[in-house]
């Protein structure tokens, strides 16, 4: 894994960490339901992340772009949970936060490529 990548990766791991523990907190009646969506959706996220690094430069592109939009898709779900009061203003605050500067190093890994 390139360095780089490896921080993506990382800052991704420690996003997902941020993530799970807030899943106390979130009423059991969209733990199964919204949650277990947003939960599913990362880690197909962290996934991509970890398969486009092995991947050699031309094949990384596409996965990399699928992964950006399911990160888009992630922050609406996310916006979802905070509009239905699953989870407060600050820590959805706190998870956009996370998200928009892992979206920007994606944003970054994409553009690199295409150069």
């Amino acid at each position: 894994m390139e360095e780089n990548n490896l921080l993506i990766f990382k800052k991704s791991c420690d996003f997902y960490k941020l993530f799970y523990e807030l899943r106390k907190t979130v009423p059991k009646q969209d733990r199964y339901t919204i949650w277990q969506r947003c939960d599913d959706n990362f880690l197909d996220i962290l996934e991509n992340i970890f398969i486009a690094s092995s991947l050699i430069k031309t094949e990384k592109s596409e996965l990399l772009k699928t992964t950006s939009s399911k990160l888009n898709f992630f922050k609406i779900l996310i916006r979802l949970l905070k509009d239905i009061k699953s989870i407060s203003e600050k820590k959805y605050i706190l998870l956009e936060g996370n998200l928009d500067e892992i979206g920007k190093m994606l944003g970054g890994w994409i553009k690199f490529l295409e150069k």
